[in-house]
């Protein structure tokens, strides 16, 4: 880590951790990464603090210790396109990842403009899932060579099973108008030039 001048360590997925080694053994490990190198550490899971990462274990008397003093948690939640706020960040999320699509047919709005109630009801607002189905979006895209994401071809592609359950009832919602994902004052929609290299 030093010599290759490591300044972050993402631990992904760490509710997958063998709990077969004690809490005490797991904190204890990570302590040591931490006072013997110098960067910061990001651990990414499910439920961490249910799972005692954030304590030194009951010889601690309920106490965090040293453990529950060096962590800070987030949590992370999914978009919420419930308030106009939501709907901002919503909007700047999907004109942020448009950017980023590398499809020869692309053009600004496809996601943020044209796809926006669509995709927040395959994704559920949850950014795993996002990805996921645009990911996946761009891959079926590359090989019909149509080189763009629409509805039409996103319908073909099965998402995670959580965002698959609430589709429904969230397309639903949308096309009822009791939810909304555009703001109401969206950036300019001359998006239909393609974008730029």
């Amino acid at each position: 880590m030093i010599s290759c001048e490591t300044k972050l360590l993402i631990v992904d997925d760490l509710h997958f951790l063998s709990f077969r080694t004690t809490r005490e053994g797991i904190s204890n490990q990570f302590k040591y990464i931490s006072n013997e190198f110098p960067l910061t550490i990001v651990f990414i899971g499910i439920g961490l603090r249910e799972r005692g990462l954030y304590s030194d274990g009951p010889y601690a008397e309920e106490v965090l210790g040293q453990s529950g003093r060096r962590i800070t948690g987030f949590k992370m939640r999914g978009f919420s396109v419930g308030n106009e706020s939501g709907r901002i960040e919503w909007h700047k999320l999907l004109l942020a990842i448009e950017q980023r699509v590398v499809l020869a047919n692309a053009y600004q709005g496809m996601l943020a403009h044209e796809l926006s109630d669509y995709l927040y009801a395959r994704s559920s607002g949850r950014i795993g899932s996002l990805m996921t189905l645009i990911t996946r979006g761009c891959l079926r895209a590359i090989r019909a060579g149509t080189e763009v994401l629409t509805k039409d071809l996103l319908d073909g592609i099965r998402n995670d099973e959580a965002s698959e359950r609430s589709r429904d009832e969230l397309e639903n919602a949308l096309a009822a108008g009791r939810l909304m994902t555009m703001p109401k004052r969206p950036r300019s929609r001359k998006h239909l030039e393609p974008l730029s290299e």
